[in-house]
């Protein structure tokens, strides 16, 4: 069973120390913008006090496949107006947007009863899965999607809107998600292939519900831009992943 690392302040020194060698390493790489890698360095050391190398790894890998998915088929995207901005790379909102839901439940498993920790791992695996398979669906989708459709009423639209989906995007997310959740379980941060299929499932359905979210009320509110979106994804994906664990337990 995954142990955290001993909650003391040499732990934390040590994760603060590591993190920064790390990110003033990695600054060069075409990630993240200058902030973004700041925000980058707070995320990994919380990360990293809480759930020790394997934590801090988990979203590495996150942002290794995400970027490289991002990057496929670029210069065609960029081409037609569908490319992410600042070249792809992320800012501090990106990365919170993506990460505030795992890094809140990394820090929650250490604060409660240890048997409570591996229905947290499974939550903080199934919001990276679906933030993962978002990215892959959208990438995707926008490059080599042939029909886009809206999800609400299945109208063909141009690539790029909000709330379309399309057969190859679909197929990605749902890559995109079992990629996460293997490597979550290679990491040790879940349990079983049971654990792995539900994050997995999960995180497309996370996924499918954030395209029903673009739809229909994204476009209402200033506030709800794609990053508050991201967290609310990330949210539902988390605790859907979680409830239904807790319910397979409890029959």
């Amino acid at each position: 069973m995954f142990a955290p690392p001993p909650q003391d302040p040499s732990t934390w020194l040590i994760a603060l120390a590591l993190n920064g060698v790390l990110i003033t390493a990695a600054r060069r790489l075409p990630l993240l913008t200058p902030a973004g890698w700041a925000h980058a360095g707070a995320l990994g050391t919380i990360l990293w006090g809480t759930l020790g190398p394997r934590g801090w790894l988990a979203v590495v890998g996150y942002l290794a496949l995400g970027s490289l998915v991002t990057r496929l088929g670029f210069r065609r995207k960029q081409e037609a107006g569908l490319a992410e901005g600042r070249g792809g790379r992320r800012g501090p909102e990106n990365v919170w947007g993506s990460a505030a839901t795992g890094a809140a439940l990394a820090l929650l498993s250490v604060l409660v009863d240890p048997g409570w920790r591996p229905l947290l791992l499974v939550g903080f695996a199934a919001s990276f899965a679906a933030k993962l398979a978002d990215t892959f669906g959208s990438e995707i989708g926008k490059r080599w999607g042939r029909h886009p459709l809206l999800i609400t009423s299945l109208q063909v639209v141009p690539a790029g809107t909000e709330g379309a989906v399309s057969v190859e995007g679909t197929l990605a997310s749902l890559a995109g998600s079992a990629l996460m959740a293997a490597w979550m379980a290679g990491l040790g941060l879940l349990q079983g292939w049971g654990q792995g299929l539900l994050v997995t499932a999960v995180g497309l359905l996370a996924t499918l519900l954030e395209s029903v979210i673009g739809a229909t009320v994204q476009s209402r509110f200033g506030w709800l831009t794609n990053e508050a979106v991201n967290a609310v994804q990330t949210t539902l994906a988390a605790v859907l992943a979680m409830g239904v664990w807790l319910a397979i337990a409890a029959a």
